[in-house]
């Protein structure tokens, strides 16, 4: 698809792209740190791990550091996950897809991978970068369409397929 200045996604469409995304975001939060305090619930009140002199697995993961830190860790992979497959395969995240915006190259010949895609979910700054859009009326490029080389297109309805996914 060529480029088209016109086409490109303004500040509100993108906005609520955004929280919808945020919302399935930390739906995918919760569930992956259930998963990951149960297993590891398992692994204490079965002793394959140590609760170090702590009687309820509860006050060992809030007193520990490492518990703690390995929680976010791991629910920060599963959020960054969803972003980045979707992404790849297709352009869109849900939220993209329901308010008809996708991600396209502007160097067609260079394929969107996935280091450019954590430059995009770092650089959008949990969705600051996309203020940029409101200064940049003209061309609407946020802080991390610039930064890889990418811009994000208001889509028709016949446009809006999932059939790269």
């Amino acid at each position: 698809m060529e480029s088209n200045i016109s086409q490109r996604a303004g500040f509100f469409r993108r906005l609520a792209a955004m929280v919808y995304d945020s919302l399935i975001a930390v739906a995918i939060g919760m569930l992956s740190a259930l998963v990951f305090i149960a297993l590891l619930t398992v692994a204490l009140e079965t002793q394959l791990l140590s609760k170090q002199g702590y009687e309820h697995v509860s006050d060992l993961m809030q007193n520990n550091a490492f518990y703690k830190l390995s929680v976010q860790v791991w629910v920060l992979m599963w959020v960054c996950t969803f972003f980045l497959w979707f992404w790849k395969h297709g352009g869109q995240t849900l939220g993209m897809r329901a308010w008809r915006i996708r991600i396209y190259n502007l160097n067609p010949s260079e394929p969107v991978g996935y280091k450019r895609l954590i430059i995009r979910l770092v650089s959008s700054l949990l969705g600051l970068g996309t203020l940029l859009v409101l200064l940049d009326f003209k061309n609407k490029l946020a802080l991390q369409d610039r930064l890889t080389n990418t811009e994000v297109l208001f889509l028709s309805a016949e446009e809006n397929h999932h059939r790269a996914w």
